[in-house]
């Protein structure tokens, strides 16, 4: 899917805008007068991305601890008993001091003493609240089970955020090391090394062939760094393309599956993610059908996000949503057979429950087995290049020294 730019007018008559990613043109035009909103300007969005950031258009948007705070305060407000309006009246109160959660709040209450319902009113905060998080509220409200919904959701959001934070956490050593390990070996090769380099010259001897070649790399690296630099930004641009465009992305998305480790890591991941997603929707009251069309939207690698709307038509055919994710092969067969077998009894719900904690607790495991890999890997690896720099050195010195007795 494409990142469109949009201007809409609201119910209020207010102008908004934002970014949202859809089929064409045409697709998000129709959703979003299906929201309510009046399209005035849709374009493709000249805006870039940096760590899924989205810059160069402005665009009300929450983090996930904000949404996580609303819907936490607002489902005790509701369990205590206040009414919907008056939960939310609070709430404004307790969030004055973020102006932008206020205002959104203060929206999202007018529309609902205006009759509009929670899930219409928060649906009008174009590009705020994703699908699933709407399509779990108006399940709560058709079934008169808001707050026990908006403490799910909250449970939902709180293991949602934990899953992300444990892989985000356990990288960072990881980069920093690698990040640390390149520049000590670029620093050692421009500064450290050229300062022999006129020495090891007015000795008038042949240098060993290790000096020889460590000297030949930092000259290299002293008159090409650009072309180093040149090399590492084409990369840059070409993978963003690549991964840009969904035919290529798709591609490079199959590729990660089946790398060593971080393939497990990615596999183990999404799979939590689309269990619990999927039980947290259906144990609301959301059809099958449905759920799985807003699982799709939460599945970042288009190799899964093609098995599960695989596994959608089939269902509308008849087949067990098992069999066709089963014919896919992309999911753990672990997972799959304890679909099935939520299915066949009647348990689905609890059954992908359960799978997506097994799956995080896989998820936890397999990251510290690559930790426990990349560590010394990468400490072992730096280390040999410095000794090996360090002995090529030494050998050169004690060639000189030879010279001179």
């Amino acid at each position: 899917m494409a990142l469109f730019a949009f201007k809409v007018v609201n119910s209020s008559g207010e102008l908004e805008e934002g970014l949202r990613e859809a089929v064409d043109e045409a697709a998000l035009i129709a959703e979003l007068q299906a929201e309510g909103l009046m399209p005035i300007k849709v374009s493709p969005s000249r805006g870039r991305t940096f760590l899924g950031i989205h810059l160069g258009v402005k665009q009300l948007r929450l983090s996930q601890k904000e949404i996580l705070l609303v819907t936490g305060e607002l489902a005790t407000l509701l369990d205590s008993g206040l009414p919907l309006d008056k939960s939310l009246s609070v709430l404004i109160e307790l969030t004055a001091e973020n102006e932008k959660l206020t205002k959104l709040l203060t929206r999202v209450l007018d529309k609902v003493k205006g009759g509009s319902t929670l899930a219409d009113a928060l649906q009008s905060q174009a590009g705020v609240f994703s699908k699933f998080y709407i399509n779990m509220i108006r399940a709560g409200e058709a079934g008169g089970s808001l707050g026990s919904v908006l403490v799910r959701l909250s449970e939902y959001l709180e293991r949602s955020r934990e899953l992300k934070d444990t892989v985000s956490t356990a990288l960072i050593y990881p980069v920093i090391l690698m990040i640390m390990s390149f520049a000590s070996l670029f620093v050692m090769l421009t500064f450290v090394v050229p300062q022999f380099t006129e020495m090891f010259e007015s000795a008038g001897q042949a240098l060993p062939v290790p000096t020889q070649i460590v000297v030949g790399l930092a000259n290299w690296l002293q008159s090409y760094w650009w072309l180093l630099m040149l090399v590492i930004l084409t990369t840059y641009v070409f993978m963003s393309y690549q991964l840009s465009d969904p035919v290529s992305r798709k591609a490079w998305d199959a590729r990660f599956l089946k790398m060593p480790l971080a393939g497990n890591i990615i596999l183990n991941m999404e799979t939590a993610n689309i269990t619990r997603t999927l039980g947290t929707l259906l144990g609301n009251g959301v059809s099958i059908i449905s759920a799985l069309t807003i699982v799709r939207e939460t599945v970042s690698n288009l190799t899964l996000v093609d098995a599960v709307r695989d596994a959608e038509e089939q269902l509308k055919q008849g087949r067990h949503m098992s069999d066709a994710l089963l014919d896919k092969a992309v999911l753990p067969k672990m997972a799959m057979q304890m679909i099935r077998m939520g299915e066949e009894t009647g348990r689905l719900e609890e059954m992908l429950l359960r799978v997506a904690t097994i799956y995080d607790k896989q998820l936890k495991v397999s990251i510290q087995r690559m930790l426990a890999l990349l560590e010394p890997v990468l400490i072992i690896t730096l280390g040999l290049m410095i000794a090996g720099i360090i002995v090529s050195i030494l050998l050169a010195i004690l060639s000189v020294n030879d010279l001179a007795f």
